[in-house]
Protein backbone atom coordinates (compact mmCIF):
# COMPACT_ATOMS: atom_id res chain seq x y z
CA UNK A 1 0.00 0.00 0.00
CA UNK A 2 0.98 3.50 -0.76
CA UNK A 3 0.84 6.51 1.38
CA UNK A 4 2.23 9.77 1.65
CA UNK A 5 2.85 11.63 4.97
CA UNK A 6 3.15 15.59 4.71
CA UNK A 7 4.70 17.79 7.47
CA UNK A 8 4.32 21.37 7.69
CA UNK A 9 4.88 23.91 10.76
CA UNK A 10 2.36 24.39 12.68
CA UNK A 11 0.14 27.61 11.85
CA UNK A 12 1.47 29.38 14.69
CA UNK A 13 4.97 28.67 14.52
CA UNK A 14 7.40 31.26 12.77
CA UNK A 15 7.98 29.38 9.10
CA UNK A 16 11.12 31.69 7.65
CA UNK A 17 11.44 29.30 4.92
CA UNK A 18 8.03 30.27 3.90
CA UNK A 19 8.50 33.57 4.54
CA UNK A 20 11.71 33.69 2.12
CA UNK A 21 10.04 31.57 -0.64
CA UNK A 22 7.29 34.46 -0.22
CA UNK A 23 9.56 37.43 -0.57
CA UNK A 24 11.44 35.71 -3.71
CA UNK A 25 7.95 35.13 -5.37
CA UNK A 26 6.99 38.63 -5.02
CA UNK A 27 10.54 39.61 -5.76
CA UNK A 28 9.62 37.56 -9.54
CA UNK A 29 6.55 39.43 -10.12
CA UNK A 30 3.99 36.97 -8.28
CA UNK A 31 2.85 40.12 -5.89
CA UNK A 32 -0.66 38.08 -5.20
CA UNK A 33 1.15 35.46 -3.15
CA UNK A 34 -0.10 36.54 0.82
CA UNK A 35 1.91 33.37 2.18
CA UNK A 36 3.76 30.47 2.00
CA UNK A 37 4.02 27.32 4.76
CA UNK A 38 7.03 25.34 3.37
CA UNK A 39 6.43 21.53 4.50
CA UNK A 40 7.78 18.15 3.21
CA UNK A 41 6.35 15.60 2.07
CA UNK A 42 7.41 11.26 2.61
CA UNK A 43 6.02 8.96 0.00
CA UNK A 44 6.08 5.39 1.60
CA UNK A 45 5.11 1.86 0.54
CA UNK A 46 3.80 -0.74 2.92
CA UNK A 47 3.59 -4.43 3.41
CA UNK A 48 0.35 -4.23 3.90
CA UNK A 49 -3.23 -4.05 2.56
CA UNK A 50 -4.83 -3.16 5.74
CA UNK A 51 -5.52 0.25 5.82
CA UNK A 52 -6.49 0.75 9.58
CA UNK A 53 -3.12 -1.35 10.14
CA UNK A 54 -1.50 1.05 7.61
CA UNK A 55 -2.77 4.29 9.48
CA UNK A 56 -1.78 3.12 12.85
CA UNK A 57 2.13 2.17 11.43
CA UNK A 58 2.08 5.62 9.65
CA UNK A 59 1.06 7.67 12.62
CA UNK A 60 3.84 6.08 14.93
CA UNK A 61 5.85 6.63 12.06
CA UNK A 62 5.11 10.48 11.93
CA UNK A 63 5.14 10.74 15.83
CA UNK A 64 8.42 9.29 16.49
CA UNK A 65 10.21 10.25 13.11
CA UNK A 66 8.56 12.22 10.32
CA UNK A 67 7.14 14.85 12.34
CA UNK A 68 8.41 17.22 15.67
CA UNK A 69 5.35 17.05 16.91
CA UNK A 70 5.53 19.84 19.27
CA UNK A 71 6.29 22.65 16.07
CA UNK A 72 4.57 20.44 13.43
CA UNK A 73 1.56 18.65 11.93
CA UNK A 74 0.86 15.50 9.77
CA UNK A 75 -1.79 14.75 6.96
CA UNK A 76 -1.81 11.07 6.08
CA UNK A 77 -3.22 10.21 2.84
CA UNK A 78 -3.57 6.31 1.59
CA UNK A 79 -3.29 5.53 -1.90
Amino acid sequence: MRARVTVYPRPQILDPQGKAIRDALARAGFAQVEEVRAGKSFDIELSTNDEAAARSLLEEMSQKLLANPLVEDYEIALG
